[in-house]
């Protein structure tokens, strides 16, 4: 099974820049979208042979997540039952027989640190959801967390520390995630790799001369790690400022 996760930056901009292309081209079971920022009947792109399931925001043009999956899920659950955090759409879990899947778009604190509260909140709340369903079977989770989690997952650590998305409340926070019974599936299988990013800023040449963060992420419950055979950052594949990043389970 190969799942593949994008934040695509605003969903019907990256249909305009080669989606679909990638989308064919990747055949995953099932692909994980964020930061959709659309309401069904915006955009035009509903697969054959794809369940869909979205999940928007209440603010129009805002966050949002999305999955197709071509397995019919158990169940599919919107939101965390946090409404500050539900009305933005960031998470879908759909259950399958031998796991759950998580898809997350994970709150940027913003570049002034205005939304950290908050941000400290979900993460106590996130966890406390992951927990609850490790409990019951293993959890996949993907999507951008919005934070790189080592100096390894940053081009410039030194320069960045302190800033929004490398503060060491979020990175701790991660640390804390990782700690209650999770895997980040890419460090796992590249524990020494540098210079492996998924998000770039659109500043000028940054992309081209690779000077990005590791932002986004597959993690499953410790139990599940095995199952995992592959894992992949699509660093090739343009549309947004994030890139595609997929695992295949056996």
């Amino acid at each position: 099974m190969k799942i593949v996760s994008w934040n695509v930056a605003g969903f019907r901009a990256c249909l305009k820049k080669g989606f679909s292309h990638f989308f064919e081209e990747v055949k995953a079971d099932i692909f994980c979208i964020q930061e959709v920022k659309a309401t069904y009947e915006q955009y035009d792109f509903h697969p054959v042979h794809y369940f869909e399931y979205l999940y928007s925001a209440e603010k129009r043009g805002y966050s949002g997540t999305l999955v197709y999956s071509k397995i019919k899920p158990i169940s599919v659950t919107y939101g965390i039952g946090i409404p500050k955090f539900d009305r933005e759409g960031r998470s879908i879990t759909l259950e399958f027989p031998e796991f759950y899947l998580v898809n997350l778009y994970v709150p940027n604190v913003k570049r002034t640190l205005e939304r950290m509260d908050e941000r400290m909140e979900w993460e106590q709340e996130i966890k406390k959801y992951l927990k609850k369903l490790d409990c019951i079977k293993p959890v996949i989770i993907c999507g951008d967390f919005n934070v790189a989690h080592t100096e390894m997952d940053i081009k410039n650590a030194k320069q960045n520390i302190g800033n929004a998305g490398f503060t060491n409340e979020e990175r701790e926070k991660f640390t804390e995630l990782l700690a209650s019974g999770f895997i980040d599936t890419y460090r796992y299988y590249y524990p020494d790799q540098k210079d492996a990013y998924t998000w770039w800023s659109y500043m000028k040449n940054v992309r081209e001369r690779n000077i990005g963060w590791r932002i986004d992420y597959f993690l499953v419950s410790n139990r599940m790690i095995d199952q995992v055979s592959n894992t992949t950052i699509y660093n090739n594949i343009y549309g947004s400022d994030h890139c595609p990043i997929g695992i295949d389970i056996k």
